[in-house]
């Protein structure tokens, strides 16, 4: 949702903190207790928290691939690229730690005494169908998150697991809120995938991804049927487009985001 621009407002401030985006412009606004206003991270374009080890990633390998072309890293994958950048993130507010049994049930939390909240909360296991597979040995529990965010009508947003994070030590469930009428908070149930062990999530850390979706745009009528010929050619010109002239789906293919 490249068209959305973000602010940050604090709820009972007596100023804006940003200039107004033109009226043409949807917008999307993280609002916090003025309290917190300047003591936590704030969200940010998904972009800014693509990790490390893609950032440190080369574009090519030391090698040809089967075509003789060169031989391409996630990188150059531009579809990867724009899920990265899909959307917004919201942060950890606080450091915290967690204490993993071999169990992984009877997980300690802990955080400074200085936090305004506490920033983590525990679920039932029953909430997820406890003692029946798939959770029959997960202790479910909750990002707290300060940040109420408004959209304009007719706009919901999707909250979802960071994409291409396989590496974070939590998976956070997804969920579609219609944001344009929801006036509060929305917290953030995850289960712990990091195994047994102690552990550090610093402030500023992702917690979820935030997709803004018009609602008027969701396809929901679909068919399932056969290639015609003319699809079959234009499917293997582009199959073999792909596979034998460099950059065409950034040439070609890629819409801006």
């Amino acid at each position: 949702m490249s068209d959305f621009s973000i602010s940050f407002g604090f709820e009972g401030s007596g100023s804006p903190t940003h200039q107004p985006a033109s009226s043409t412009e949807p917008q999307i606004e993280f609002l916090c207790d003025p309290a917190l206003a300047g003591t936590i991270p704030q969200p940010e374009r998904a972009i800014r928290f693509a990790p490390d080890w893609f950032r440190k990633l080369k574009p090519e390998m030391d090698m040809l691939d089967a075509e003789g072309l060169p031989g391409l890293t996630a990188k150059a994958c531009l579809p990867m690229t724009d899920a990265f950048s899909l959307g917004f993130v919201i942060p950890l507010p606080y450091d915290v730690q967690l204490r993993v049994p071999d169990d992984e049930m009877n997980i300690a939390m802990g955080w400074s005494d200085h936090c305004a909240f506490a920033p983590l909360e525990t679920h039932m296991p029953q909430q997820l169908g406890a003692p029946e597979p798939p959770f029959s040995q997960v202790m479910p529990l909750k990002f707290v998150n300060p940040w109420r965010i408004k959209v304009p009508d007719g706009y919901s947003l999707l909250f979802q697991p960071l994409a291409n994070r396989p590496e974070l030590p939590f998976y956070c469930f997804s969920g579609l809120v219609d944001c344009d009428r929801f006036d509060t908070t929305i917290n953030f149930p995850f289960i712990w995938t990091g195994g047994p062990g102690d552990f550090r999530l610093s402030a500023g850390s992702p917690m979820v991804q935030v997709i803004p979706i018009k609602r008027g745009t969701l396809i929901k009528g679909h068919t399932a049927r056969g290639s015609t010929e003319d699809e079959l050619a234009e499917q293997q010109s582009a199959s073999t487009r792909k596979h034998t002239e460099e950059s065409t789906y950034r040439k070609d293919w890629r819409v801006k985001k």
